[in-house]
């Protein structure tokens, strides 16, 4: 299903630094062009408060592709959204999450702002486009030729266009309408078949089904930067759930030499029990280092690479980058199988920054 999102960063060229200060509103429906899009394609974006609907038109391209519509449902408050093309059959439904900007047309950039604040974009005249006073605003900023239509009532900018020296300008915001009423509620009503459609679980979810914890006492081990100060880590070898120990034998290796601009060339050898070898960089095995089926690392470097690897017949070793993380003398860092019979089913590695996981034994 296509998305919604495919316009240029450009072409969101709006103020969030309002002249004069003011309040963005939070219901309306405005009406623009798509740029870049073939002629007659069109974006209409419906706001009451935390409730968006984002309807994308493209019309079809002379010899090409046919004409699509996308509609985008974004539920501000958390962060979800829902995509369907009304006009696909069987109807279908995808989910996803956001955070950050989602296009509002009040609060996507302070470019322009910035560049009139600075003095970059002069006053150049007053025009009326579309029925909307507007005032225009010209300059050159970072060698682009830069032509603004800010109507300075509502702080929007109406139309908005940039070309290289000597070339044509080319709009990247040409709004064709504007009304601050509110969408009736059924402009807004997602179809039924989306309501069962549930958007992927945020990283806090999964943290927290893979542990039966509370998220807010993990940290994932990829999340850099590493600490500053210095500890030992333990090592422990984990099922999803129950954070009980596998019982299992296990394989560790460990490069504390990588060096991010110059990463190593790997290699694992697998047999067919599913014993792995390493080699490459720094890489070495520690496993005769297991002790109590747990090992520990003292003072490791900020980064570093790490290999778990549970023999399995036809699966190979599992390995990540790893940031120090400091939350104790000696920091438990767990590695979680989803399925302990079958690592291929997926693993994590988690440290426990607080709460009854965080105890070293």
């Amino acid at each position: 299903m296509p998305t919604p999102r495919t316009i240029p960063a450009l072409a969101f060229l709006f103020l969030s630094a309002l002249l004069p200060a003011q309040t963005p509103p939070t219901a309306y429906t405005i009406v623009e062009a798509v740029p870049t899009a073939p002629a007659g394609s069109n974006m209409t974006i419906y706001r009451s408060g935390n409730k968006v609907l984002m309807d994308m038109f493209y019309a079809a391209e002379p010899g090409g592709a046919a004409a699509r519509h996308a509609l985008t449902f974004y539920d501000l408050a958390t962060g979800t959204t829902h995509t369907w093309d009304p006009a696909i059959t069987p109807a279908s439904c995808s989910a996803g999450r956001f955070s950050g900007d989602w296009g509002d047309p009040f609060a996507s950039t302070a470019e322009i702002t910035g560049d009139i604040a600075k003095g970059m974009l002069k006053p150049a005249g007053a025009e009326t486009l579309n029925g909307i006073p507007t005032k225009v605003y010209a300059g050159v900023t970072d060698g682009a030729n830069v032509k603004a239509w800010v109507d300075e009532k509502d702080g929007l900018v109406i139309r908005a266009g940039f070309a290289a020296p000597g070339s044509p300008l080319q709009n990247m915001v040409d709004i064709s309408k504007v009304s601050f009423n509110a969408p009736a509620p059924s402009v807004l009503a997602m179809p039924s078949y989306c309501a069962s459609v549930n958007p992927p679980p945020t990283p806090a979810e999964l943290i927290a089904a893979e542990t039966s914890d509370d998220a807010a006492n993990w940290v994932s081990a990829g999340i850099g930067p590493g600490s500053k100060n210095t500890c030992s880590i333990l090592l422990h070898v984990v099922a999803a759930k129950t954070m009980l120990p596998i019982n299992r034998k296990y394989q560790v290796a460990i490069d504390t030499t990588y060096v991010m601009e110059n990463p190593p060339h790997y290699t694992f050898g697998v047999g067919e029990d599913g014993t792995s070898t390493f080699s490459g960089g720094g890489l070495h095995e520690i496993t005769d280092q297991v002790r109590n089926g747990m090992l520990r690392v003292d003072n490791p470097p900020p980064y570093f690479t790490f290999t778990v690897n549970v023999p399995t017949p036809h699966e190979g070793a599992a390995g990540g980058f790893i940031y120090r993380q400091c939350f104790a003398p000696v920091t438990m860092l767990y590695y979680i199988l989803k399925d302990p019979t079958d690592p291929g089913k997926g693993t994590d590695f988690l440290y426990a920054k607080s709460g009854k996981y965080a105890k070293a034994p």
